[in-house]
């Protein structure tokens, strides 16, 4: 069987501002290791499939970018979306191609490019499962990431009856839950609805004809053209689109250290920590003080006393935060003067 990648790397990731803008967004820094989220994406991807059949799927500001970063993917395989529409509109619009250029029957491996995975090898026996169990069944395969704690940030999977092995039907899609609910389903056997799918491209897009009328009027009448196809199409995410949808999705458990490196705060899970339990990136100092996420690559951080904290240097710029509120900086970057925002230092106000 002919395998295929697409990378998902649109968005431009506000809750790391001011590190992250819309010409240098999540996917593109170098948040985890010294290497870009989408360089690492991208590597762990190339021992299970060929770098020409790797497709990333971004938008215009971010083609140059891209292609700098990954010479030896053909310029053609930078798909720019001309609008957000969706993930149901982009993993269609990515199908067709892999359709057209190397028939229905091969298959596609969608994750996105701004993960932290600790386990590569067993992320990449997680997608060959995948991919074997979707060519095999004909199913619309979701890699269940298996729980680490109770997350109400994240959808869940409930695994149903048995089709292969480790490989079940999907017993239903729930959307963020509260977190007592979350330690609940933790605990029944729910998966993290981790964003990892895998099939044959002809049996999605045979699922988007039927059950996604948001979708399927463009895919009928535009196919071959990107810019009329995502003009027509109504936004819907996949999971909403086609798979809540279809009869034939399945589901397999993988646990394999997956983050989806939402927030700052997020780092410190992914990080490497020092003696106190501080994620550091550049230049610290810690006396008596733990648990704290520093990103300051240019200048020297000295912490004490303090706990929970994110402290980022970026440019001139000073953000201090706690851990739990940095899931909520959009709220903040919305409040502030544009000339803060921007990241002049705040020497403008409007």
């Amino acid at each position: 069987m002919s395998r295929w990648a697409v990378v998902l790397a649109g968005g431009i990731g506000s809750r790391f501002w001011p590190l992250s803008t819309p010409a240098r967004p999540k996917q593109l820094l170098p948040l985890v290791s010294d290497e870009p989220l989408l360089v690492e994406a991208v590597e762990r991807l190339r021992p299970i499939v060929a770098i020409e059949r790797v497709l990333i799927l971004t938008n215009d500001v971010l083609v140059p970018a891209i292609a700098e970063l990954l010479p030896d993917i053909p310029r053609a395989n930078l798909v720019a979306e001309p609008r957000a529409g969706g993930t149901a509109a982009a993993l269609t619009w990515a199908a067709q191609e892999i359709a057209r250029r190397d028939g229905p029957s091969a298959t596609m491996i969608s994750v996105h490019a701004d993960w932290a995975i600790a386990d590569t090898p067993g992320f990449q026996r997680a997608l060959t499962r995948a991919a074997d169990a979707a060519e095999k069944h004909h199913t619309l395969v979701t890699v269940g990431v298996v729980p680490t704690r109770a997350d109400p940030g994240f959808g869940y999977i409930q695994p149903g009856d048995t089709i292969d092995s480790d490989v079940r039907k999907v017993g239903r899609f729930v959307e963020k839950p509260d977190r007592q609910r979350a330690e609940e389903m933790r605990r029944d056997g729910y998966l993290w609805n981790s964003g990892i799918f895998v099939w044959r491209v002809g049996d999605f897009l045979d699922d988007v004809r039927k059950l996604t009328p948001e979708v399927a009027p463009a895919l009928h009448a535009h196919a071959d053209d990107l810019h009329r196809f995502f003009a027509a199409v109504t936004p819907v995410s996949v999971d909403v689109g086609v798979l809540e949808r279809s009869s034939r999705v399945a589901v397999l458990p993988g646990d394999f250290g997956w983050d989806d490196v939402g927030t700052w705060g997020a780092l410190r899970r992914v990080r490497t920590h020092d003696a106190q339990g501080n994620a550091v990136h550049g230049r610290s100092y810690a006396v008596d003080a733990r648990g704290n996420v520093v990103h300051s690559p240019d200048a020297t951080v000295v912490l004490y006393g303090v706990s929970n904290l994110v402290a980022v240097v970026e440019d001139g710029l000073v953000l201090i935060t706690t851990v739990d509120r940095s899931s909520d900086l959009k709220t903040l970057v919305d409040a502030l003067p544009r000339g803060v925002r921007e990241g002049d230092g705040g020497g403008k106000h409007d």
